[in-house]
C-alpha cells in the first residue's frame, strides 16, 4: 500500500456530536426506589439546584428531594 501524502488527519472521536468524556457534565443525580410499582428512577436535580424532583414511571407518584445544609451524602432512596 503506499503511503499517504496527505498533510491532516480526522480525528473521528467525536464524529457523532457526542462530546468527549472530559467536556461532559456530570449530571447530579439519586436514585430512587418506587416501592409502590417495584421500580428504580434516576431522579436530576432541578436546574435550580434547590431540588431533585421526579415522579414514578408507572403510577406517577411525585417526589421532591430539598437540596439543603445539613443534609445527607445518601444516594439511594426508597419510596413507600
Amino acid at each position: 500500500m503506499p503511503a499517504d501524502s496527505r498533510d491532516y488527519k480526522v480525528e473521528l472521536s467525536g464524529a457523532r456530536g457526542e462530546p468527549e468524556p472530559s467536556e461532559r457534565a456530570s449530571r447530579p443525580f439519586i436514585s430512587v426506589h418506587f416501592a409502590c410499582c417495584g421500580v428504580y428512577q434516576r431522579i436530576y436535580r432541578s436546574a435550580d439546584g434547590k431540588a431533585y424532583r421526579g415522579h414514578c414511571p408507572r403510577c406517577l407518584r411525585p417526589v421532591n428531594f430539598v437540596v439543603g445544609t445539613g443534609g445527607t451524602e445518601a444516594r439511594r432512596f426508597v419510596v413507600r
